[in-house]
This record gives C-alpha cells, sequence and structure tokens, in this order.
C-alpha cells in the first residue's frame, strides 16, 4: 500500500520525474551471485556462500509478491480506464454529469480555500458570541455617542452663558461704585454751593434764597437721579448672581451627565471590545459577510461529500474496481487529453513493474542454479549444502 499511497497522494497518477525516467531506463547493474574467488572447499566460504545465494532467493521472492501486487493494481486502473471508456453514451451521460458537478463544487472549494479571508478566526468568534447582541450594541453605542454631543453642547452653551452674566456682573459693580461716587461728587459740590451762600449771604448781605432754592433743587434732583440708577443697579446684580448660580447648578447637572455617560460608553465599549460604534459596526458588517462566505462554503463542501459518494456509487454500478482513485481525477473522465496522459503515465509505470520483476526472476532463478550447480559439481559437500536450504527454508 506504500505504493499507492505515494502514487495518489494529491492525484490519482503522477507524471515521472526526470530522476525517475533516468532510474527505469538505465541497465539494471548484474548482481547475480558467483563463484569466483570462494574457496569451495572452505566449508565457513562455502556455507557464506550458500547463504548468500539463499538470501537473494529470499529477497528477490519478496521483492516479486510486492511487485506483482503493485502490478496487477496498475493493471487493475488501466482496466477500470477502459471500461469506463467503453460505457454505453447514456451511461457516459450521468458519470460525466456527476464528474462535472464535482469539478465545479472542487474549483469553488479551491476559490474559498485561497482567498483573503474577511477576518481572523479568533475575531470571528469573537463576533459570533456576540451575533444576539451585535445590534443592540451598535444601537446603543450609537445612542450614547449620539448623546454626549448634545450633553457636550449643552456644556458650551452653559459656559458661555455664565461668562455672559459674569461680564455683566462687573459691568454692574462698576456702574455701583461710579454711581457712589457721583453721589459723593454731588453732596461736596452741595456742601461747597452751602458754604458760597452762607458767606454771601452774611458777609456780603447779598440774598441768597433763590440760591437755596435751585442749590437744594438741583442737589435733590441729582441726588434721586443717582440713587435711582444705583438701586436699579443693584437690583439687576442680585438678579445676575442668582442666574449665575442657577446656570452654575444647572452645569453641574450637565456635567454629571456627561461623566455618566463617557463612564457608559467606557464600559460598552470595552463588553463589545470596540472602540466606537462605527467600529463595532464594521465588524458586525464584515462578520455578516464572512458568515455568509462560511455558509456557502460548508454547503460546498457538503454539495461535494454527496457528489463524491454519487460518484463512488455510479462507479461501483458500472463494476470499476477502484472507484475512490477517480474523485481524485474527476477531470479526466470529462477530458480525454487527461486521460491519455493518465494511461501513459500508467503503461510506462508498468513497464518499469514488468522490467523490475524480470531482474527479481531472473536473480532468484541464477542464485537458485547457483546451489544446484555447486551441489552437482561438488557431491561430497551436497548434503550439506541441501541441509542448509532446509534450514532456511524453515525460517
Amino acid at each position: 500500500m506504500g505504493f499507492l499511497k505515494k502514487l495518489f497522494k494529491n492525484r490519482l497518477f503522477v507524471s515521472r520525474t526526470p530522476k525517475e525516467e533516468a532510474y527505469e531506463e538505465e541497465d539494471w547493474e548484474d548482481t547475480s551471485v558467483r563463484r569466483r574467488d570462494v574457496d569451495v572447499h572452505n566449508t565457513l566460504q562455502r556455507e557464506r556462500y550458500v547463504k548468500n545465494c539463499l538470501e537473494q532467493i529470499a529477497e528477490a521472492s519478496d521483492e516479486i509478491d510486492k511487485l506483482t501486487g503493485e502490478y496487477n493494481l496498475v493493471t487493475e486502473y488501466l482496466t477500470d480506464m477502459e471500461e469506463i471508456e467503453a460505457l454505453p453514451l447514456e451511461e457516459r451521460n450521468d458519470l460525466e454529469a456527476c464528474a462535472s458537478k464535482l469539478v465545479s463544487l472542487e474549483g469553488e472549494k479551491d476559490h474559498y480555500l485561497t482567498r483573503d479571508s474577511e477576518m481572523s478566526d479568533e475575531l470571528f468568534e469573537q463576533m459570533s458570541r456576540m451575533e444576539d447582541v451585535a445590534e443592540e450594541g451598535i444601537g446603543k453605542l450609537r445612542e450614547a455617542e449620539d448623546y454626549r454631543v448634545l450633553v457636550k453642547k449643552d456644556l458650551n452653551r452653559l459656559e458661555g452663558e455664565k461668562h455672559a452674566y459674569l461680564f455683566r456682573k462687573n459691568e454692574l459693580k462698576n456702574v455701583l461704585i461710579n454711581t457712589r461716587g457721583m453721589a459723593a461728587i454731588c453732596v461736596t459740590a452741595l456742601v461747597v454751593c452751602l458754604i458760597m451762600l452762607v458767606i454771601l449771604q452774611f458777609l456780603l448781605n447779598m440774598e441768597t434764597r433763590m440760591g437755596y432754592i435751585l442749590t437744594t433743587a438741583a442737589a435733590a434732583v441729582a441726588i434721586t437721579v443717582i440713587y435711582m440708577k444705583y438701586s436699579d443697579a443693584q437690583l439687576e446684580l442680585k438678579r445676575v448672581d442668582n442666574t449665575i448660580n442657577k446656570l452654575i447648578l444647572l452645569q453641574n447637572r450637565v456635567k454629571i451627565r456627561y461623566i455618566n455617560n463617557r463612564n457608559l460608553l467606557d464600559y460598552l465599549c470595552l463588553k463589545y471590545g470596540v472602540g466606537s460604534a462605527e467600529e463595532l459596526e464594521s465588524k458586525w458588517n464584515r462578520y455578516l459577510d464572512e458568515k455568509e462566505e462560511r455558509a456557502t462554503f460548508n454547503q460546498v463542501k457538503d454539495d461535494f461529500v454527496f457528489y463524491e459518494r454519487e460518484l463512488m456509487r455510479v462507479l461501483h454500478r458500472y463494476q470499476i474496481k477502484h472507484p475512490e482513485l477517480w474523485k481524485h481525477q474527476a477531470e479526466a473522465i470529462l477530458d480525454s487529453r487527461e486521460m491519455v496522459e493518465i494511461r501513459h503515465a500508467l503503461i510506462t509505470r508498468r513497464q518499469s513493474l514488468r522490467k523490475q520483476l524480470e531482474y527479481n526472476k531472473t536473480l532468484g532463478e541464477n542464485a537458485s542454479n547457483e546451489i544446484k550447480d555447486l551441489a552437482h559439481d561438488y557431491p561430497q559437500y551436497a548434503p550439506g549444502i541441501m541441509a542448509k536450504v532446509g534450514e532456511y527454508e524453515k525460517k
């Protein structure tokens, strides 16, 4: 069976290498035993010579047994080819239809095996474990990412409003400072005016009643305007402070939402082994494509096994002795040129086997004749020689 395994490892029949051809074509070296240089009267050399002849006979016999088995196999392969080629047209069409389907499926299978896979087996298994939750995970990640965008927008808007109110607060503080300064100026001016009126009234004996009225009225109007402006600024400052406080509280709540959202995103990314919804969706789409490809390949494998069995069944029906070999060489059933190449290779190998058989047969016959001639030429040693032959046959 070693010959059969070597011969049909990848193809039913393989071409010979140049080395094999040279080996088969070279002349067989004459390795038959000879009595020259043997001292027949020396017991040790004579027994060694007889033993060598017996070993050559045994080795030639074993080799003939092996070669005969292989020779018969090659002959059976040739007979199978003749049986296939001699099939009637209808039966031949059935066989070719089955072989054609097998060849086509083998091409599809080879195409898948040589293609660049969309993903590694490890990633495929990972996505397979997440098959029931992957789409849900994509939705959760996308929702969390969209919410993060909205929260960041809210934070930016609140931060902008807070800065606007802080700017207004600084303006109002400046207004309060300015009104207090204006009030101090008005009071100072009122005091100065009153002092001047007193001087005019008592030192210069001038009529200053109208001056008192005008000064008091002007001071009252100015102080009233300044007070109203100061009061309005104070009220607005309180409102701005309250608004800033509200914005800070609202900003804190939004920050809490942002942190929770970030923690949720970190957890989801860790759970699904990705960095974003886009990455998970990409892996999921690649997984779906790969799953479909693998399902197709599994179907092709199942169909291939089915048509292999179908081909075996058809060949068995037509009394082919070695149908299992043709499932690896279905092309030959469809292509006559392939069949011719196979026949040529088989005939060449059978010739090589025949040559080896003839050589071993000659080798065994020569060794046997040597023993017979030795016993005939030296009858005094014949009993010992025949005894040695008998011992060797019992082994």
